[in-house]
């Protein structure tokens, strides 16, 4: 007897993700995003009105939540929870920047005056970028009350995001890690 305690090669501590996992994850990466970027691109966000708009906000911001709880729990089972980190980030933080980007859009369009002008979809994305890398450029502001709401929401949400998210995510790789190597350590697992 070795003293293993019977953990697959995958689980041991050190394991190394292959390059075929790799480049497994890069292509669920580059396939969310490039889903979720197509979708931005084709919803109607120019014919959507407030209560619409607010709606998709609301339902987006639950559904972001609920995609972070479900990935933190992903990455603490994940035989390799720091790739799976990366990837939960690498799809999360996308959604949640079209997600106010479409809002931006519908805002523009319900009235020009929330923001100084009509906002392309291109226009919305960019926008949102800004305010998240806090760069702010100045060439599109906020003007009304309400997009200035919207945008402080963003912002505020910017902060929670990028430190409870971030924060929790992070943690459940180091949980899943520490796991890993409990695993390993020629110590038998307990029974409980």
């Amino acid at each position: 007897m070795n003293g293993n305690t019977g953990a697959t090669p995958a689980l041991r501590a050190g394991a190394e993700l292959s390059t075929g996992g790799v480049v497994w994850m890069a292509l669920r990466i580059t396939g969310s995003v490039a889903l979720l970027t197509s979708l931005y691109y084709l919803l109607p966000l120019d014919h959507s009105s407030a209560a619409l708009a607010v709606t998709i906000l609301i339902v987006g911001l639950a559904v972001f939540l609920a995609v972070v709880c479900f990935q933190v729990a992903v990455i603490v089972r994940s035989p390799f929870p720091g790739a799976r980190a990366v990837e939960a980030l690498a799809t999360s933080v996308p959604f949640f920047l079209l997600l106010f980007a479409g809002t931006y859009v519908a805002l523009a369009t319900m009235s020009p005056g929330n923001f100084g002008g009509h906002l392309s979809h291109s226009d919305g994305l960019y926008f949102s970028v800004t305010i998240f890398s806090t760069v702010g450029f100045g060439d599109i502001t906020a003007k009304s009350q309400t997009a200035r709401l919207v945008v402080t929401g963003q912002m505020i949400s910017d902060l929670i995001v990028l430190g409870l998210a971030i924060k929790l995510i992070v943690g459940a790789a180091r949980t899943g890690g520490r796991r890993d190597s409990g695993r390993d350590d020629g110590t038998p697992e307990r029974q409980q």
